[in-house]
C-alpha cells in the first residue's frame, strides 16, 4: 500500500491534506490528553491517534490507520469506548473516518468505498438535496428593490426579473441561502420574509406577484428599517450565519443613506449596492451627496459595490453578483466570534511558574489572541498578571492592532510571588471589564494557573460570570481540579482545561478558540 506518513500524538484530522492518507500513530500517547470529538466519524478537530485508538483500529502501542476525510456533520456524540471518553460538538465543517491499513491494493479499494460513507442506514435520495439548496452559500439576504417613481413601472418589472433570476442561481433551500424582499419608495414595505419561502420557486412567484408602489426614493429609511427589523429570529433570521442586505438603487436616494449605513455596520449587516443608471452629469446636481455609495456599503472596498449601466441585458451581471454574495469570508461587517469578543487573559506570575515556563504562558496567550480580528471596532485583549498583587499589563483599550497586542504580550515581564487567584478575579472584573460593560463584544476571561490559590476562587468568579464574563479556566501541573471547576462557566466540562506540563499548552489553543466561538455563537441572535 502507499507509504505511510508518520505523525505525533495530536496530529488532528484537519492537518492531513490528502482524500485519504495512510499515518503511522506513535505508542504511548497519554491517553487523558486526546481531544475525541464524536464516535465513528468523527469531527476533524479530533487527534488522529485518540480517534483510532477509541474506535478499537489501533491500540496504545501505535500503528498504522487508514484516515479517510468525510463532510462536516452536526451533533458529533460522546461516547467512551477503549479508554478514552470523546465528547460532543455541536457542528463542524469536516469529518473523518479511520480504518486499518490493509496490504492488498485489492482490499484497500474494497475498505476506502465503504467506509467513505458513514452507515447513518439512511442516504438521502439526490432530490433533497434540491431541498437544501447551496450549502457553500450560508447567508441570510434581503434584497431592498427600488420602487420609486424614479424608476417607473416599466423598469420596475425588469428590476424584478433580474432579482428573480439572482435570488434562482443563488440556490435557495433549507441549508442554503434565504431571501426576503424589501420595498424602499415613500415608506418601506417588507414585501416577504427569510422564513416565508425555503425553495426557489416561492420566491420566484413571490417576486413575480410584488406590485410596484413609486413615491420618492427614500433608500436611506428602508436600508435603516430592514437593517433592524428584518434580521429577527422571529423572522427567520439563522445565528451564526451572515446577515446581507443588496440594495437596489435606479439612479440615487431622495434622502440620506449614510447614517442607515452605520446603523446596518452596527447590527452586524453587510451592505451591498447594486446602483443602475448612475446620475448624469446634468443630474448630478440634484444629488444630495455624490459619495452615497461609498458611506452605505459595508467597506469602501470595491467589493461591495455594483453597477449596471441599466435594466436591460442584465443576464451577464447575475452571476458575477451571486459569487460575490456567496464570498462568505469577504463578509467583513458580519458579527462573527473572531471580530465581536473582548478576551482578557489573568496569568499566573507566581514564583512556581518559573521563567522558562512564563515564556510558554505567554505563547499560548499569543496564539489564542492571534486567532481574532484585533481592531477598533472589533475584538479587544487585555492582560492581567497576578502574585499575591496584580498588574494590569494592558487594557482593553491600549492596543487597537494585532501587531501591537502581539509585541505587547511578548514584552510582559515575569512578577514571580505568591497565589491570590480570587483576589485577581475580583480585580479583572472591576477594572480590565468594567470600562467595557455597555460595549457590543461579548466578554471572556482565561485564567490560567499551576497551582493551588492561596484565598477563595468560588465567589470572585461568581461575582464575574454574573458580570457576563465568560471564565475559561486553563490548568497546569499542580493547578487542583476542584479550583478549576469553581471558576468555570457552565457547562464546567467544556470550560476547564488542564495539562500536567507547561509544553501542553500549545495543544489547547485550538480548543479555547473553538469554545469562546461556541459560547458566542450560543449567547448572539
Amino acid at each position: 500500500s502507499l507509504a505511510s506518513t508518520a505523525i505525533t500524538c495530536f496530529t488532528r484530522g484537519l492537518d492531513l491534506r490528502k482524500e485519504t492518507e495512510d499515518v503511522l500513530c506513535p505508542a504511548n500517547c497519554p491517553l487523558w490528553q486526546f481531544y475525541v470529538f464524536g464516535d465513528g466519524v468523527y469531527a476533524s478537530l479530533s487527534s488522529i491517534c485518540g480517534a483510532a485508538i477509541h474506535r478499537g483500529v489501533i491500540t496504545n502501542a501505535g500503528g498504522a490507520v487508514r484516515v479517510q476525510t468525510l463532510p462536516g456533520q452536526e451533533n458529533y456524540p460522546a461516547v467512551n469506548a477503549n479508554g478514552i471518553q470523546s465528547q460532543v460538538l455541536a457542528r463542524w465543517a469536516s469529518s473523518f473516518s479511520v480504518t486499518r491499513t490493509k496490504n492488498t491494493a485489492l482490499e484497500a479499494v474494497g475498505r476506502s468505498v465503504s467506509t467513505a460513507r458513514p452507515s447513518t442506514g439512511k442516504r438521502p435520495k439526490k432530490p433533497l438535496d434540491k431541498k437544501a439548496g447551496n450549502k457553500d452559500c450560508k447567508a441570510d439576504i434581503a434584497f431592498l428593490i427600488d420602487g420609486s417613481y424614479n424608476i417607473g413601472q416599466r423598469r420596475f418589472n425588469l428590476q424584478k426579473n433580474f432579482v428573480g433570476k439572482v435570488a434562482v442561481m443563488l440556490g435557495i433551500g433549507t441549508e442554503g441561502p434565504h431571501v426576503g424582499v424589501v420595498q424602499a419608495s415613500e415608506h418601506p414595505k417588507i414585501e416577504f420574509y427569510l422564513k416565508n419561502f425555503t425553495a426557489a420557486k416561492e420566491v420566484l412567484f413571490a417576486i413575480k406577484e410584488l406590485g410596484f408602489r413609486g413615491g420618492n426614493s427614500n433608500t436611506g429609511k428602508a436600508l435603516k428599517h430592514t437593517a433592524q427589523k428584518f434580521f429577527s429570529l422571529e423572522n427567520g433570521a439563522r445565528k451564526g450565519i451572515p446577515k446581507i442586505i443588496v440594495v437596489f438603487l435606479d439612479g440615487w436616494p431622495s434622502d440620506d443613506i449614510e447614517e442607515a449605513g452605520i446603523v446596518a455596520r452596527e447590527f452586524g449587516v453587510n451592505v451591498f449596492i447594486v446602483s443602475v443608471a448612475k446620475p448624469t452629469t446634468e443630474e448630478l446636481g440634484m444629488v444630495q451627496d455624490i459619495g452615497f455609495v461609498d458611506k452605505a456599503v459595508c467597506r469602501n472596498n470595491g467589493f461591495f459595490s455594483y453597477q449596471m449601466p441599466s435594466w436591460f441585458g442584465t443576464t451577464k451581471y447575475v452571476k458575477p453578483l451571486v459569487q460575490k454574495l456567496c464570498s462568505h469570508e469577504q463578509m467583513l461587517c458580519s458579527k462573527t466570534c473572531y471580530n465581536s469578543v473582548n478576551i482578557g487573559f489573568l496569568i499566573d506570575g507566581s514564583s512556581s511558574v518559573g521563567d522558562s515556563n512564563f515564556r510558554l504562558v505567554l505563547e499560548f496567550i499569543s496564539n489564542v489572541a492571534k486567532a481574532f480580528e484585533i481592531s477598533d471596532i472589533g475584538s479587544k485583549i487585555a492582560a492581567v498578571q497576578f502574585t499575591y498583587d496584580q498588574r494590569t499589563e494592558f487594557s482593553f483599550t491600549d492596543y487597537t492592532t494585532k501587531e501591537k497586542v502581539l509585541s505587547a504580550i511578548r514584552n510582559i515581564r515575569y512578577m514571580s510571588g505568591g497565589t491570590a487567584t480570587g483576589d485577581a478575579i475580583s480585580f479583572t472584573t472591576r477594572n480590565v471589564f468594567g470600562p467595557m460593560k455597555d460595549g457590543p463584544n461579548k466578554n471572556f476571561l482565561v485564567v490560567l494557573t499551576d497551582g493551588q490559590s492561596y484565598d477563595d476562587v468560588r465567589g470572585p468568579a461568581a461575582a464575574a460570570q454574573k458580570a457576563g464574563i465568560t471564565v475559561f479556566s486553563v490548568g497546569v501541573a499542580w493547578a487542583p481540579l476542584d479550583d478549576l471547576k469553581d471558576m468555570a462557566s457552565e457547562p464546567r466540562e467544556s470550560h476547564t482545561f488542564f495539562t500536567r506540563e507547561f509544553t501542553g499548552l500549545e495543544q489547547m489553543v485550538p480548543d479555547i478558540i473553538r469554545g469562546i466561538c461556541k459560547d458566542f455563537l450560543d449567547s448572539k441572535q
